[in-house]
C-alpha cells in the first residue's frame, strides 16, 4: 500500500482522533479549521488510504479482572518458514495474547499476554505453548507496574 503525503490538516485530524476517536465530525471540523463536510472527507480518505485502520474502546484490564501482565521470549529450534508460520497461526488463536512480535537476538518472538491469574498463565504454557512444535525454549518476565501505556503514535509537527 502506497504511502501518501499528509499536510497539517491531516496531522491535526489524527492527533485529535487519537485522542479521542468518540468527536463528533462537527467537533472535528471545528478544531482543524474546516467545514463538516470536506472534514469528514479527510476522515473518510484517511480510512480509505489505510491510514486510520480502525476505531476502538480501550477497556481496563484490571477493571475486568486481568491482572497478570506478561512477556513471553520464545526460543524455536530452528527458525525455517514453516516453524515460524505454525507459530504464527497457533499465537494468532488466543485471545489473551496482545502482542507478538518476530524479533532479532536471543528470542525469536516476544508475546505480551494478558491474564486474570497465575493458573491461567500456567495454562497457557503448558497446555499451548509447550505443545507447539518447534518451541524449544520459554523465558517469561512480569511487568509489576505499568510506567507508561499509550496508543497515539507520534505524529510529524
Amino acid at each position: 500500500m502506497p504511502t501518501r503525503t499528509l499536510d497539517p490538516v491531516d496531522i491535526r485530524i489524527l492527533r485529535l482522533l487519537q485522542q479521542d476517536a468518540d468527536i463528533s465530525n462537527v467537533q472535528l471540523a471545528e478544531r482543524v479549521g474546516l467545514s463538516p463536510s470536506p472534514c469528514l472527507a479527510r476522515v473518510r480518505a484517511l480510512r480509505r488510504d489505510g491510514i486510520l485502520a480502525r476505531q476502538v474502546a480501550l477497556v481496563d484490564a484490571g477493571a475486568i479482572g486481568l491482572s497478570i501482565n506478561v512477556f513471553i521470549q520464545v526460543t524455536l529450534e530452528r527458525q525455517v518458514e514453516d516453524a515460524l508460520a505454525r507459530f504464527e497461526a497457533r499465537m494468532a488463536r488466543f485471545d489473551e495474547v496482545m502482542e507478538c512480535y518476530l524479533m532479532t537476538g536471543d528470542s525469536d518472538y516476544l508475546l505480551r499476554l494478558v491474564l486474570p491469574d497465575m493458573a491461567a498463565l500456567e495454562r497457557f504454557i503448558l497446555q499451548e505453548l509447550t505443545t507447539i512444535p518447534g518451541v524449544a525454549n520459554i523465558r517469561s518476565s512480569f511487568a509489576l507496574k505499568q510506567v507508561k501505556y499509550k496508543t497515539a503514535l507520534p505524529l510529524p509537527g
